[in-house]
């Protein structure tokens, strides 16, 4: 039953890996994703006592399968990309912005195409707006972007022109939270903390204006650990067939 059980948690953990493998695949074209990486972690190992004259110990050795030990976030920065566009935004550094659902909660991303909605708002692509710190009493019941007299530094300071003049309106801030399972994914680029987890203001990090990140996945190390993964899928199939095979040899035995 050994052999049995060790291949089946062998093909059950890299089928989640290849699972993963195919998310990461499926979003390289996402702005702002970040992709997931599967490591595995082994089962209870036995301690198996032999009898008669010892070799080199008394005892020995046996695992007792594979399992996966959760999906982690890859952090690491995409490539920036320029579109041009004055509502696109790019973080270069560490954060995340802040989005205002139509509930009232919040959730974080990293994906900044924005855009600015009927009343005057920056907004995403699910209508979720841009959380911004107001300055000089503005706020978004008086104040209504347009792309044309939006500037925003590196430092998130936004600015609309007004004839010569640029004045300073609000400031973009970013967030970040501490720890690789702090935030949970809800999907659209979107992420929420975990519980007990508090978002901290991110002062690590510049802000391009017309420029979008893209996701941090590699498309030749994504097939290349397909490729491993679905080898070692294989072994695990392979290894049941075997006892399969044996199983049938011993009963053959038996029955003469």
């Amino acid at each position: 039953m050994r052999i049995l059980w060790n291949g089946k948690s062998t093909m059950m953990a890299n089928q989640e890996k290849l699972d993963a493998i195919s998310n990461n695949l499926s979003n390289v074209n996402t702005n702002g994703y970040k992709k997931v990486n599967v490591t595995f972690k082994d089962l209870m190992s036995e301690t198996l006592y032999r009898t008669g004259y010892p070799t080199n110990s008394t005892e020995a050795f046996t695992g007792t399968g594979v399992r996966t030990s959760g999906w982690l976030r890859d952090r690491e920065q995409g490539m920036l990309k320029e579109t041009g566009l004055s509502t696109d935004l790019a973080i270069d550094g560490e954060g995340l912005f802040r989005v205002q659902k139509a509930d009232g909660s919040y959730a974080y991303t990293r994906d900044g195409s924005f855009r600015i909605d009927r009343d005057g708002k920056l907004v995403d692509a699910k209508g979720n707006t841009l959380s911004l710190d107001f300055l000089n009493g503005n706020s978004y019941d008086n104040v209504r972007f347009s792309p044309e007299s939006l500037f925003i530094d590196k430092t998130g300071q936004i600015f609309i022109k007004q004839g010569d003049n640029f004045n300073l309106t609000a400031s973009i801030p970013l967030y970040n939270a501490v720890g690789d399972d702090s935030l949970i994914s809800t999907g659209d680029s979107l992420y929420v903390p975990a519980e007990n987890v508090n978002m901290i203001r991110s002062n690590n990090a510049d802000i391009y204006q017309g420029f979008i990140e893209g996701s941090n996945v590699d498309m030749g190390e994504e097939f290349t650990d397909m490729i491993i993964t679905q080898r070692a899928f294989e072994l695990g199939s392979r290894s049941i067939k075997t006892a399969d095979e044996m199983w049938g040899m011993i009963n053959n035995l038996r029955s003469r």
